[in-house]
């Protein structure tokens, strides 16, 4: 009876087995393009940003540029109150007039003093005056002589501090010192500026905004097949529906680290004609390091595939090239194909040889499903 019962149930799950089949989710082998591509997140920047400080100190009297605003060479933006720094000047011309007219007295002194030695000297040789009167209009000759010479140099010093006053109250005009555009201001009316320790930050001017560029942080794994020239895109939040296309333009060689992990900036170069994209706009970047145009390619969940229900079934194996192996459907039956694969972008992956052609379908996933027997002869097919 135990025998029976046992066969009964044998025959039941043999005829449940029979019964399954699998509905196969297939994928076209297609030409196109493979690209494989290094992501990194950045910064979008203008390619070059002046900053504008102040190399003397004190009030924020009058403001002519904010933010946005087009500057050229030289235009005036901000001015420090002027008046002590006039002060200064006014008393170094006061000075430099003082010692000039010191010079004209003193002038006056050693042609006195010339005269005298001159006089001494004819009367010592008729008896009239001592040597020691000639020896003492030498002494104030030479003195005088001296004293002119004094003059002179007290003169160039004041001419040397009133240009440095004249600097100094030349530096209360802050000016462009390119043309550009103001993307930051630091300053109001009223404002004390203080450039005792270290230059203040009044503006920054971005020269061009027209040109812009992504400082991208690569960590160290993907800079191996980095060079100048890659082509790259990149999305930012504020247009999530664009993609921006760039190049590599520089691969900083200064690396950072944060966390113990290693990242070097990479630049990408943009153009911003349309003015869409602005300082500061993050950006993720899509670096593409190798590409390969019109080849022969197949999904990748296709090389993933491994089938759970064909066991049983007669698929033959196609002579071997290496690299790996993908599942056909042909004449609706499954058949394994053996490839060498090349280049791959994580979507897709170049096929170098093996028996496959445009149109084939490769099966990327399976499902198994109940039928009766006589259905389950032909596996049935879902297109991807």
């Amino acid at each position: 009876m135990i025998v029976v019962l046992a066969l009964i149930v044998g025959i039941v799950l043999w005829i449940k087995a029979a019964q399954a089949h699998y509905v196969y989710v297939t994928a076209p082998v297609t030409r196109g393009a493979v690209a494989r591509a290094v992501t990194a997140t950045g910064t979008v920047n203008p390619v070059l940003t002046v900053t504008v400080g102040s190399y003397v100190s004190g009030v924020i009297q009058d403001q002519y540029c904010d933010f946005n605003t087009r500057v050229r060479v030289g235009q005036l933006c901000a001015r420090i109150d002027p008046r002590p720094y006039q002060a200064v000047v006014n008393q170094g011309r006061a000075n430099l007039a003082n010692a000039k007219a010191q010079l004209r007295k003193d002038g006056a002194n050693l042609a006195y003093d010339r005269i005298a030695y001159q006089r001494d000297s004819g009367l010592v040789i008729r008896g009239i005056v001592s040597q020691d009167t000639v020896d003492s209009a030498k002494s104030a000759l030479d003195q005088a002589l001296a004293q002119i010479e004094v003059d002179k140099a007290v003169i160039q010093q004041d001419e040397a501090a009133l240009e440095a006053a004249l600097v100094n109250l030349g530096y209360t005009n802050i000016v462009s010192p390119v043309d550009g555009t103001v993307v930051s201001r630091n300053i109001t009316i009223g404002q004390t500026v203080a450039a005792s320790f270290q230059t203040p930050t009044l503006f920054l001017i971005a020269t061009d905004l027209t040109q812009m560029e992504v400082d991208t942080n690569v960590s160290e794994s993907d800079v191996g097949g980095l060079h100048e020239g890659d082509k790259a895109t990149f999305v930012v939040e504020a247009y999530p529906n664009r993609t921006f296309n760039g190049r590599v333009l520089q691969f900083r060689q200064a690396p950072q680290t944060v966390q113990n992990v290693v990242t070097y900036d990479v630049v990408i170069g943009v153009p911003n004609d349309a003015h869409l994209l602005d300082p500061g706009m993050t950006a993720t970047a899509r670096i593409i390091v190798d590409e390969r145009d019109e080849v022969l390619r197949v999904p990748d969940q296709a090389l993933r595939f491994s089938p759970a229900g064909l066991a049983t079934a007669q698929a033959p194996r196609t002579k071997a090239t290496g690299g790996a192996e993908v599942w056909l459907l042909r004449a609706g039956k499954p058949r394994r194909v053996s490839i060498k694969t090349g280049l791959d972008d994580d979507t897709y992956t170049e096929v170098l040889t093996g028996d496959l052609r445009t149109g084939d379908e490769v099966i990327v996933s399976e499902q198994r499903a109940q039928g009766s027997a006589r259905g389950a002869a032909q596996p049935r097919l879902v297109g991807f």
